[in-house]
C-alpha cells in the first residue's frame, strides 16, 4: 500500500519552478520570478525620483522600527591637563509601515503562450513606469497618497513654502529656510520646464537698482545640478511649473519587504482604464488579458523642517523675471 501512495504522487508538483520552461498560461498568478523580479525592482530604483535621493531602510515585514542619528557627537577645545568632556549622539526611534501598490497593464492575448521569463521581460518596463510613477507622486506631490507623509505634508507642515515661483530670491529664501533650521541641501526635485528659471538663478552683490555685479550662474545645465546639488527632473503632469523642492534627503526613508507578486485576468472589465468612447475596457470582448502586479514599499520623512519649496504665483506662469 506504501509503495502504491508512492508512485501516485504529483512528482511534477515537486520539481523545480523553472520560468523558462513554464508558460503564462499555466502560471496565472504568484510571485514574479526572482530574475525578472529583481530586474523589475532595479527599474523602479533607478527611475523613482524620489527611491534616488532617500535613503533605503531594509525591511522584512510590513513595519520596522529602526534608530536614525538627530543630532551627532561633538568635539571640543581642551586645556592642558584638561579632562575631555564626553559628548552623546542623539538617536530617536521612527516606525515605518510598508503599503501595498499595485498596477494593472492589459496586454494582448498572445502572451499566453509566453514563457514567465519572456512575458516579464517584455511588460518590465511597462510595470516599472508604472509603479514609480505612482510612488513618485504620492511621496513627493502628496498625490494620492497611503502613507502619513509626503513631502509636500512635510513642507507644509514645517511653513517652509515660498509662493511666487522660481526667482533668484525666492531660491534662498527656500534656502534659509532649511538652513536655519540646521540642515544642508542636498538636492532638488523639479521639472524640466522649471530649467529656464533655473538657468537665469545668479549669486553676486546686488546694487541700489536691482543689478547684479559679478554674477555666478548657479545652475549646470551639462551636469543638472544647481548649487553644486543634483537636481532630479519629476515627469509628472500633477507637479507645476514653478515648483522647486530643496531639502537634506538623508532623512527620508523607503523600504521593500516583499518581493512582487502578479496574477493575469482574462475577463475582468477595467473601470480605471476607458477606450476612445470613455468607456471602460472589457478584457473578454476586445481579447486581451491584463496583469495585476503587486508590490510593498515603504516609506516615511524623518525631519520636516529638513525640506522646503517654492510654488507658482504673484507674477506669472513660474513665478515672475529673475535679474
Amino acid at each position: 500500500m506504501k509503495k502504491e501512495k508512492l508512485l501516485n504522487l504529483n512528482l511534477q508538483h515537486f520539481a523545480e519552478f523553472d520560468p523558462d520552461n513554464v508558460l503564462l498560461q499555466d502560471a496565472k498568478n504568484g510571485q514574479i520570478p526572482k530574475e525578472q523580479g529583481t530586474l523589475v525592482l532595479k527599474d523602479i530604483i533607478s527611475n523613482s525620483v524620489m527611491m534616488q535621493l532617500a535613503q533605503y531602510e531594509e525591511m522584512t515585514k510590513q513595519e520596522k522600527e529602526f534608530q536614525y542619528l538627530a543630532e551627532g557627537v561633538g568635539a571640543y577645545w581642551v586645556g592642558e591637563g584638561e579632562v575631555i568632556r564626553t559628548s552623546k549622539p542623539q538617536w530617536l526611534t521612527a516606525k515605518m509601515t510598508a503599503k501595498k501598490l499595485g498596477v494593472i497593464v492589459p496586454v494582448s492575448r498572445e502572451f499566453l503562450q509566453y514563457t514567465l521569463s519572456d512575458f516579464f521581460t517584455q511588460v518590465r518596463p511597462l510595470v516599472a513606469e508604472a509603479f514609480y510613477k505612482k510612488f513618485d507622486e504620492a511621496t513627493i506631490l502628496g498625490v494620492d497618497n497611503p502613507f502619513e507623509q509626503s513631502l509636500q505634508d512635510s513642507i507644509t507642515d514645517a511653513g517652509h513654502v515660498v509662493q511666487g515661483g522660481i526667482t533668484n530670491e525666492n531660491f534662498f529664501d527656500l534656502s534659509d529656510l532649511v538652513n536655519e533650521d540646521g540642515f544642508d541641501i542636498n538636492a532638488y526635485v523639479s521639472k524640466k520646464q522649471n530649467r529656464s528659471a533655473l538657468r537665469r538663478i545668479v549669486d553676486g552683490y546686488e546694487q541700489e537698482d536691482g543689478t547684479i555685479t559679478d554674477p555666478v550662474r548657479l545652475y549646470s545645465r551639462s551636469g543638472n545640478t544647481l548649487d553644486g546639488s543634483p537636481v532630479a527632473d519629476l515627469d509628472s503632469a500633477e507637479m507645476d511649473k514653478g515648483e522647486l523642492f530643496g531639502g537634506n534627503f538623508n532623512y527620508v526613508r523607503y523600504g521593500i519587504p516583499y518581493n512582487l507578486s502578479y496574477a493575469i485576468s482574462e475577463e475582468a472589465q477595467l473601470s480605471s482604464i476607458v477606450d476612445e468612447n470613455n468607456e471602460p475596457i472589457n478584457l473578454f470582448e476586445r481579447e486581451l488579458i491584463a496583469i495585476r502586479a503587486t508590490m510593498d514599499v515603504g516609506f516615511m520623512v524623518l525631519k520636516d523642517d529638513a525640506f522646503a519649496k517654492t510654488e507658482p504665483g504673484n507674477g506669472g506662469e513660474d513665478g515672475g523675471e529673475t535679474p
